[in-house]
């Protein structure tokens, strides 16, 4: 499984970049909406230069014919460019037109396997369920990661499943666990991952052991 990046914020981009394991952006109306007024298309493309990998970018259009056409006027932003499309049959209808001309497609706001299937039928390039949404409604968020992992395994289905909506590290371990193949998360859980107790405790006693050696030999 690899990581990408839930933001669209440029700092947190950088600094994610550097450590070496983001594969990847998402972002989505919202998280751009937080950044300020902020020329769209220049912002993205200033994402794009930021980590060398898939970056999606969600349309805003809710008809069919439109959805195409602010597509068409995304992708030429960078070749990194994935459009993001929600899980309706009019998003359904523009994936299945953009895929056919070569556009990678993230379908969004998955909940079920049969939205993820009607989404791979259309030629989707990825499917984002949206595992802490359904946590928050009582469903079990991971168990329906698991399950398009499941179905398009049994079904040869070469559609990649990104695991969105991630709330913690814990939900990290278990969207991997579930086959997931990409976990999509907040800058802050990314941190999170990194961290442990005894991970820090042993860092300060090599540290403090070092220290002493160099002053038990005269350095």
């Amino acid at each position: 499984m690899i990581f990408f990046l839930d933001t669209a914020n440029l700092d947190e981009l950088r600094e994610a970049a550097s450590w070496g394991v983001v594969s990847g952006v998402t972002t989505n109306p919202s998280l751009v909406a937080r950044e300020g007024k902020v020329d769209f298309g220049s912002h993205i493309r200033a994402v794009t230069e930021i980590v060398d990998g898939p970056v999606s970018v969600e349309v805003l259009s809710m008809e069919t014919g439109p959805m195409i056409e602010e597509a068409r006027s995304l992708v030429p932003i960078s070749p990194n460019v994935v459009i993001k499309i929600p899980m309706t049959p009019a998003g359904m209808g523009a994936v299945k037109v953009l895929s056919s001309e070569g556009v990678a497609v993230n379908v969004t706001l998955i909940f079920t396997p049969q939205q993820a299937l009607l989404a791979a039928a259309a030629g989707a390039a990825y499917v984002s369920p949206f595992v802490g949404r359904l946590d928050d409604i009582g469903e079990d968020g991971v168990g329906v990661v698991g399950d398009i992992a499941q179905v398009f395994s049994m079904q040869d289905i070469g559609t990649k499943v990104l695991a969105a909506s991630i709330r913690h590290p814990a939900h990290v371990v278990q969207c991997a666990l579930a086959g997931a193949d990409v976990a999509t998360v907040p800058f802050k859980v990314l941190k999170q991952l990194f961290h442990h107790p005894l991970t820090d405790k042993g860092i300060e006693k090599f540290l403090a052991d070092w220290e002493g050696y160099n002053k038990n030999h005269g350095r």
